[in-house]
């Protein structure tokens, strides 16, 4: 097909009547259409920097998808390029889930993370309990609420690694994840403004087991892809220790003064009178002496002044001061504060599948044993137990055991 459409064609569009052969032609035509990316727009050193940051990033959302879907998850090292919505259309399945990441702290800016619709029903369907094979039927609100959940945790955890990386807060708003037919939009800019020109591109290999092996990307604006850059810079340059300063050269040593030789000759008339072994253990004894005389310089001299007035500290005695009146009548403060009293009758847990079965008429087990004395909470603690009683039309509680 030369890319263009015939006058049957036109006309069936025209109708309503949006054959096969139609969708295909409009689809070829619209990839094709939009300029080039400007690639004098980042350099190199910066797409670096963006790499780094997207591969630490995405290293720590990989640790907690697989927390979430207990499978094995792996995302490899990324590709950065600079791309427009042309270069989107060509390289991406349509329709796709757009997720808007907005950046609250620490950056300025927002990206959007693109994911395969089939990927997304087979990261739901872990989610709920699934094995994965449940991806039939259209892509809903569910879905759609439940990888906005994932990608809430996973871009939680990347915001903590930068935080850590950049030694700084960083803190994102919830994910809003949509469905998008890329084939609806001739320009990006109906979707965000900074896909109307060029942006970066950022791809992902994602693997999850033998389930999922595709490809995300990430899009940031330009300016955004700058404001990471410059941080990370910034940071790079605070890790690196700073130089040691100069050693000051050593001053000459005086020159020997003949005069004082004539002095020492008295004290080697004597050196007979010691032997070697008095010599050598005379040593050791007068290094530390030369070694503490720099820090004994440093140390604060305490020197008392004439007429300084001192005497040692006093501490009040609490010992016999304690009286139980003023206790009782702390506590006459406080009994007016009212406290939240829970009474739990058992507890469970349950799948998001079973919970999602939940239909009236739907019995749940729980861990109490029928006829077992139930929990009593205050303000959420555990302070005693008691049995269900009936007052007049109300249930109640008969406390039989204080927990202390």
């Amino acid at each position: 097909m030369d890319g263009m459409l015939s006058q049957d064609e036109i006309n069936a569009l025209l109708n309503g009547d949006d054959d096969s052969a139609g969708s295909d032609a409009g689809a070829e035509a619209s990839v094709f259409d939009g300029p080039d990316a400007d690639d004098t727009l980042l350099t190199e050193a910066e797409k670096d920097a963006v790499g780094e940051v997207a591969n630490i990033s995405m290293g720590a959302s990989a640790t907690t998808l697989f927390s979430v879907v207990n499978r094995k998850v792996n995302i490899t090292t990324p590709i950065v390029k600079l791309a427009t919505w042309k270069n989107v259309l060509e390289d991406y399945e349509k329709p796709c889930v757009f997720i808007l990441i907005k950046y609250t702290q620490g950056l300025d800016g927002s990206n959007i993370l693109i994911l395969k619709e089939h990927d997304v029903k087979i990261i739901t369907d872990l989610m709920m309990g699934g094995d994965g094979s449940n991806t039939d039927g259209e892509l809903g609100e569910l879905h759609l609420s439940a990888i906005s959940e994932a990608m809430n945790q996973m871009m939680g955890a990347s915001s903590t690694a930068l935080s850590t990386m950049f030694g700084k807060m960083i803190d994102i708003s919830p994910p809003e994840a949509s469905l998008v037919d890329l084939t609806a939009f001739k320009s990006g800019g109906d979707i965000a403004d900074f896909l109307e020109g060029t942006f970066v591109k950022i791809s992902f290999r994602m693997q999850i087991d033998e389930l999922v092996d595709s490809t995300i990307m990430q899009l940031y604006p330009i300016e955004f892809a700058k404001d990471v850059y410059d941080t990370f810079i910034l940071n790079q340059e605070d890790a690196q220790p700073a130089a040691p300063a100069a050693a000051p050269e050593p001053a000459p040593a005086p020159a020997p003064q003949p005069q004082q030789m004539p002095q020492a000759q008295p004290m080697q008339a004597q050196a007979p009178q010691m032997d070697m072994s008095q010599m050598q253990m005379g040593m050791p004894q007068a290094m530390p002496q030369m070694q503490m005389m720099p820090q004994m310089q440093m140390m604060p001299q305490m020197v008392m002044q004439p007429g300084m007035n001192v005497q040692p500290v006093q501490f009040q005695n609490f010992a016999g001061d304690f009286n139980p009146l003023q206790s009782q009548e702390n506590i006459e403060l406080i009994k007016d504060v009212p406290l939240e009293v829970t009474v739990e009758l058992g507890r469970t847990s349950k799948s998001i599948s079973d919970i999602l079965d939940f239909a009236p008429g739907t019995i749940i087990e729980l861990d109490k044993i029928a006829g077992e004395p139930i929990d009593v909470l205050v303000n959420g603690k555990f302070v005693a137990k008691g049995e269900v009683v009936v007052i007049e039309e109300s249930f109640g509680i008969r406390v039989t055991e204080i927990i202390k």
